[in-house]
């Protein structure tokens, strides 16, 4: 079929249903002719794919078919409708795909920190280079546990969300780079690491786990989630397999940056932990035990709902018609 000859005889067709779906009021013949309209060009937009199944006619026909359903079908969807589909579905959908790479990242990321604690807390010299030995005393003695209680834990819990969440974004966002991920998690990790490893040189590698994990836990998986999903989303363009690399990279991208907006709540939960749990008179192992519940929350929400979704075809994606093509048009 020649698509040009077709759209030649019924543009005329499609111009008239373009321009009744954004009519502000329409009569009760017009509204009948849109919906005749919206049947038969249907009915073509499906011959046009066809034989080309995605083109820059097609993605306008789908659109000018999205506004026309719009008039006649009312309002999108309700937004607690909206809402509950994005937790229930979209967002563990979006972590159930990242899961075997988060736990790569993470070990990763547990390996470089623990190389560091140990070249830190065994060399003298690195100690003497990060400061005197006062100085050293007084990070491990007060300002490694005072950090925790420096501010108002609502304030605090706020500051620590923000920071975690923005950098969690940048992980999403600038992965594709390629680079700003492994760098990201490598001077993470280093700071982690040196940082248990002058907390046990003087002794004190016990305050450092009651003081890291109760927070960490979920804290730091959040970050390799983020990392995870900035990889997949510079694999994307790497290697796209059958799409073109502009396609998968905007079909990842869009599926993954859920991701990011899953993990404010994520890390929500987890600056909470970290302001009112950590520095808190509980016992510790009431408190470590309260982050390996939000851990295991997590985990739980993602291995159950998130795999009901993929099983059923979901993969953290926006709705077909709020998508639109799948295909970005040349």
């Amino acid at each position: 079929m020649n698509l040009d000859a077709y759209s030649a005889v019924h543009s005329p067709q499609w111009d008239r249903l373009r321009f009744l779906g954004r009519k502000r009021r329409l009569t009760g013949q017009e509204s009948d002719e849109l919906l005749q309209l919206y049947q038969s060009v249907s009915a073509e937009l499906s011959l046009i794919r066809s034989v080309e199944a995605e083109s820059e006619l097609s993605a306008s026909l789908s659109a000018n078919l999205a506004t026309a359903r719009t008039r006649f079908t009312g309002a999108r969807s309700n937004f607690f409708a909206d809402v509950a589909r994005f937790f229930t579905i979209s967002l563990p959908a979006a972590f159930f795909r990242l899961r075997w790479l988060t736990v790569a990242v993470g070990v990763f990321f547990v390996i470089i920190s623990a190389l560091f604690a140990v070249w830190t807390s065994s060399n003298p010299d690195v100690l003497a280079a990060l400061g005197s030995d006062a100085r050293l005393q007084q990070l491990v003695n007060h300002d490694f546990v005072d950090y925790y209680s420096s501010n108002p834990a609502a304030s605090f819990a706020g500051s620590v969300w923000t920071n975690n969440a923005w950098i969690a974004a940048q992980c999403v966002a600038f992965g594709v780079t390629g680079v700003f991920v492994p760098y990201s998690l490598f001077a993470n990790a280093q700071g982690i690491g040196m940082s248990a490893g002058v907390m046990f040189a003087y002794g004190r590698g016990d305050v450092f786990f009651i003081y890291i994990l109760p927070h960490g836990l979920m804290e730091l998986t959040s970050i390799f989630i983020a990392a995870a999903a900035g990889l997949r989303i510079f694999w994307a363009w790497v290697s796209p397999g059958p799409r073109s690399r502009l396609d998968s990279l905007a079909l990842e991208g869009r599926s993954l940056m859920t991701v990011a907006l899953g993990l404010v709540f994520v890390l929500f939960v987890s600056g909470l932990v970290e302001a009112f749990v950590t520095p808190s008179s509980l016992p510790v192992w009431a408190k470590i035990g309260i982050g390996a519940l939000v851990l295991a929350g997590y985990w739980t929400y993602t291995l159950v709902l998130g795999r009901r979704a993929w099983l059923a075809g979901e993969r953290g994606d926006l709705s077909e018609d709020d998508a639109g093509a799948a295909a970005i048009s040349r």
